[in-house]
């Protein structure tokens, strides 16, 4: 790759890598939630444990999002400077 403008078909798995980063986050974030949830309503948890078991969750899941989509963009960043 040069220093040069880059063609379609790199643009094109740019577009292709942060769709796959944003997707798979939004996955991982939702999957972290609905184990906090299922495990709040499967210990019968009510009140502000329920609601703190949930916020707990959703603060997990979005930090694990949030690493998910950093991880895969460096590593999609880190191939395309080595040529891949």
């Amino acid at each position: 790759m040069g220093m040069g403008r880059e063609s379609r078909s790199e643009k094109d798995a740019m577009t292709v890598e942060i769709v796959f980063a944003l997707m798979t986050a939004a996955m991982l974030a939702g999957v972290i939630f609905v184990c906090a949830w299922a495990l709040a309503l499967a210990l019968g948890l009510s009140g502000s444990v329920a609601s703190g078991a949930l916020a707990g969750g959703a603060l997990l899941g979005a930090g694990a999002g949030v690493w998910r989509l950093v991880r895969v963009l460096l590593r999609f960043d880190k191939q395309r400077r080595l040529g891949h």
